[in-house]
C-alpha cells in the first residue's frame, strides 16, 4: 500500500501538472471505484484544480467551487499520467481517468480484489471526515507523539500502522522505523521506557523524511513509476533471510494474513526469534526460540 512518503511524491507529480488546471473530463471505467453518489461524479467536470492535499494515506483534491475529490489507493491501486490528452483507460487494471488539457491521470489497480476507491464530496469539511484521527508522524512533538502512542497498550507494530493513532504509515514503514530505533514489533507501547519513546519518534520522523527524499530524487521530475512497498535499499522489510545491514543477523518475519513484518533479532529483540502463528502452531513446544535453535532446526 502505497503510505506518506509515496504519497507525498504522487502529490507532488500531481502538484507540477494539474494544479490550476481545468479537468475537462472524467472517465469511470470500474462503476465499483464510486464511492459516493451525491454530488454526482459528472458535477467536478469543468472545474479548476485549486488545491492538493493529503490525509493520511489519501490524496484529495479541491476543486473550483470547492468540491473535493478524495481518492484512496489501498494496496495495489497505482495512479499513472500520459502526456496524451483523452488517453485510453486500459480495460483489465483502469479503474477510471481524469483528462486535462495537457495530459490524463489513469487509476489502475492490479489484481481481482478492486479495493482502491474515489470520494466526491460537497465541501472539505465533509472530506476531512474521511480523516481516521491519527496524529501526522512528521510534525507531533515528542509529547503528542508519546500521548497517541500509549493511549491503548498495543504492539509497536500495530500501534504505528493503526490510522487512528498515526496517520500515513503502513505495513513498510513500520517495520523499517523500528529497526531504525531498535525496538521490537511486537513490544508494549506502554512497557516503553521514555528513551525508547522519544527514540521511535526521532526514528518515525527520520525513517518518513528520509525515504520521502530518496522517491523524490528518484523521480525528479518524471512521474512515480515505481510505487511499490518493497525498496531495495530498504533495511529488513522485505529482506527476510538477509543480513541486517547494520549488524549482519539474518533478518526474520512474522507472517499473518496478507502482510508479514519483518525485524533484526540481532538489533531489536535481543537475538530472540518471535513466534510465527502458523508455524507455531504447526512446531508447538518445537517452536527455535534463539537463531542458533533455528539454525539446529534447518539442520535437522
Amino acid at each position: 500500500m502505497p503510505e506518506l512518503p509515496d504519497i507525498e511524491v504522487y502529490l507532488e507529480a500531481l502538484e507540477r501538472r494539474i494544479r490550476g488546471e481545468t479537468l475537462r473530463r472524467f472517465r469511470v471505467a470500474s462503476p465499483a471505484v464510486l464511492r459516493t453518489f451525491d454530488p454526482p461524479f459528472a458535477s467536478i467536470e469543468g472545474r479548476r484544480v485549486e488545491d492538493l492535499r493529503r490525509i493520511g494515506k489519501r490524496i484529495v483534491w479541491e476543486l473550483e467551487g470547492g468540491l473535493h475529490v478524495v481518492v484512496h489507493l489501498m494496496i495495489a491501486g497505482r495512479l499513472k499520467w500520459t502526456d496524451k490528452p483523452g488517453a485510453p483507460v486500459p480495460r483489465k487494471v483502469g479503474l477510471a481517468g481524469w483528462d486535462f488539457d495537457e495530459g490524463t491521470l489513469i487509476l489502475t489497480e492490479q489484481g481481482t480484489k478492486k479495493r482502491a476507491g474515489i470520494w466526491i464530496f460537497p465541501d472539505g469539511a465533509s472530506a476531512d471526515q474521511e480523516d481516521r484521527g491519527g496524529i501526522e508522524p512528521l510534525t507531533a512533538d515528542i509529547a503528542s507523539f508519546s500521548e497517541a502512542l500509549t493511549a491503548e497498550n498495543r504492539t509497536l507494530k500495530r500501534a504505528l500502522t493503526d490510522p487512528r493513532i498515526f496517520s500515513g504509515i503502513g505495513n513498510s514503514y513500520s517495520d523499517e522505523i523500528l529497526w531504525e530505533a531498535g525496538l521490537s514489533p511486537v513490544k508494549r507501547t506502554r512497557q516503553l521506557l521514555p528513551e525508547e519513546i522519544e527514540r521511535l519518534h526521532a526514528a518515525t520522523r527520520q525513517t518518513l523524511v528520509a525515504w520521502t527524499e530518496k522517491l523524490r530524487a528518484a523521480v525528479g521530475d518524471d512521474w512515480p513509476t515505481k510505487v511499490t512497498a518493497f525498496q531495495p535499499e530498504m533495511a529488513v522489510h522485505g529482506k527476510f533471510g538477509e543480513p541486517c545491514p547494520r549488524c549482519g543477523t539474518p533478518v526474520q518475519r512474522i507472517v499473518y494474513a496478507s502482510n508479514e513484518t519483518n525485524y533484526c533479532p540481532g538489533c531489536q529483540t535481543d537475538g530472540k526469534l518471535l513466534a510465527d502463528r502458523s508455524l507455531s502452531r504447526l512446531l508447538g513446544e518445537d517452536w527455535p526460540k534463539t537463531l542458533e535453535e533455528l539454525e539446529e532446526l534447518k539442520r535437522g
